[in-house]
């Protein structure tokens, strides 16, 4: 006898790599780190008024600076995807 299962949804092998910044490649990774931000908001990872995680926590995550995740944040700011609420953090809209 032969057990078929079926999968909810089909694995793509973008699905494993879709949250990793490739250092090497040509895009630059503050835009690789937007894309990805950008993903897990319109997914509904990160749902409307919930925080995105912080500069430090995106930064131990993805293995880039400051600088990359304050720019991958203003362009998300810049599409009306987040907004900064000061000494709060950045909230999606």
């Amino acid at each position: 006898m032969v057990t078929v299962l079926h999968l909810a949804a089909p694995i793509y092998r973008d699905d494993v790599e879709r949250d990793q910044i490739d250092h090497d490649a040509g895009e630059p990774v503050w835009s690789q780190l937007a894309e990805i931000l950008r993903g897990q908001i319109t997914r509904g990872e990160i749902q409307p008024g919930k925080l995105l995680p912080s500069i430090r926590m995106l930064m131990q995550r993805y293995e880039v600076s400051d600088g990359t995740v304050k720019r991958a944040v203003s362009k998300l700011r810049g599409e009306g995807l987040v907004e900064s609420v000061p000494g709060r953090g950045v909230y999606v809209k």
